[in-house]
């Protein structure tokens, strides 16, 4: 059965996926259930997707693209890989939810402490956000302080203490990022610049006593992907240490995606607590937090923190989330995503220079973004200097060259498994002639 037939569509002419979009509006706030979907940072209309596998999706009008989004990063052995299929499908066979404990939550927690050694103890939920903003709570009951520091670029979810802006200087406030976000949310978090040790010293020189936790993205992928600077990451270990202030690693993009360990594997850092999600729930939605056993030990029913979900553990989740991390243990995966993220990368350094350009590039595995800028970029105000309007024609030239990049120039690409070397030549030369129609 075609999707459509499901939908009453009264538009006579004119692409499916406008239909569908047309129709979303009428019931969907802008259509979409995630702002970015809406195309509305580079212009024209969202399409809608009939059905994905491997490195590719088709929407419901029949095109096929490359596709570098992946989910948003879940879809790191590709979409719809037949492991992760099976293990859904005999899961739900037992039942898709108990609220009860389950023997996949069990097995999923004890991959997670053997995979990430800094984690100790680890709760599931259901999204990021939930385990940031889970994390943050934990944070605050433990040391009993209240002001929490994050850095701006990095997304961390859209609780209210995190959608945060940052104030005219590294010891005012924040304000709030969104309406409905109370200034008292706003006033006990500090948003410092990505990469700056000075601006870090500065705040905890003067409120480290306040400090309950610092949050941070260790690689910034929310912004383009956005790199540390040598000696960055162990400063703020260093200095959260020293002022007894719990240090938080938001790895929800990059745990289990760039290394078992994720970034404190690659980088040597210990943090005190680590947000995870989308590669852990292949596909399905899920998220976790853990780290030192004595933090965690502080929530409930332990301790007095607070924090419950009726389809945390979800057995089909859970089950999804280890078929994905077996294959990609199985299949030396780590090894191959460095190797064809080094294919893309020397494609599109190769490109740039044929066409004269000096646009950024950054890739860290599987993980990667092109900043139409000319400036070295090491924090949000950096990345700003990028030409929208170029990135605008670019993506468009692409997408309907049958190439699907991210709908911003402030996200950052997804390398899959299923994507092999004719994916990439085919992706450098659509990328080449999209630069040249600038």
């Amino acid at each position: 059965m075609n999707t459509l037939q499901t939908f009453p569509l009264t538009m006579p002419n004119g692409p499916i996926s406008t239909k569908l979009f047309d129709l979303a509006k009428k019931y969907i706030p802008g259509g979409v259930n995630s702002p970015v979907r809406a195309f509305r940072n580079v212009g024209g209309d969202p399409f809608f997707v009939q059905r994905a596998k491997g490195c590719r999706i088709w929407d419901v009008d029949g095109r096929e693209m490359i596709d570098f989004v992946g989910t948003w990063g879940p879809a790191i052995l590709g979409h719809a890989p037949i492991p992760i299929l099976e293990a859904i499908n005999n899961a739900a066979k037992e039942g898709v939810s108990f609220g009860i404990p389950n023997p996949y939550e069990v097995k999923m927690a004890q991959t997670i402490c053997e995979w990430v050694p800094s984690i100790q103890k680890v709760r599931m939920v259901s999204s990021g956000t939930e385990a940031t903003m889970s994390a943050i709570r934990l944070a605050r009951g433990f040391t009993g302080r209240h002001r929490l520091v994050k850095f701006d670029g990095c997304y961390h979810g859209h609780s209210d203490s995190l959608l945060v802006a940052a104030g005219s200087g590294a010891l005012t406030h924040g304000h709030p990022d969104s309406a409905g976000v109370p200034p008292a949310f706003a006033d006990l978090t500090s948003v410092l610049p990505f990469n700056d040790e000075a601006a870090l010293e500065e705040l905890f020189e003067k409120k480290g006593h306040e400090i309950a936790a610092l949050i941070v993205e260790p690689y910034p992928a929310n912004a383009g992907l956005i790199l540390p600077k040598p000696g960055f990451l162990q400063k703020l270990r260093d200095i959260t240490t020293k002022h007894g202030t719990v240090l938080i690693f938001d790895e929800v993009m990059t745990g289990f995606r760039l290394a078992k360990g994720g970034v404190q594997e690659l980088e040597g850092i210990t943090p005190d607590l680590t947000c995870l999600g989308k590669v852990i729930g292949g596909g399905m939605p899920v998220g976790a937090f853990g780290g030192r056993a004595d933090i965690m030990d502080y929530l409930a029913p332990l301790g007095p923190v607070y924090q419950a979900g009726t389809l945390s553990g979800n057995p089909v989740a859970m089950a999804a989330g280890l078929a994905q991390l077996r294959e990609l243990d199985k299949q030396k995966g780590y090894a191959y995503l460095e190797e064809i993220g080094q294919v893309m990368e020397d494609a599109v350094l190769d490109v740039l220079k044929k066409k004269g350009l000096n646009y950024r590039w950054y890739r860290k595995g599987s993980m990667f973004c092109l900043f139409f800028t000319e400036k070295e970029v090491h924090n949000l105000h950096d990345a700003k200097t990028s030409d929208l309007a170029s990135f605008r024609k670019f993506f468009h030239h692409c997408l309907d060259n049958g190439v699907y990049f991210a709908p911003s120039q402030f996200e950052t690409g997804f390398i899959s498994m299923a994507h092999a070397k004719a994916d990439m030549d085919r992706t450098a030369e659509v990328a080449a002639a999209a630069l040249a129609a600038l």
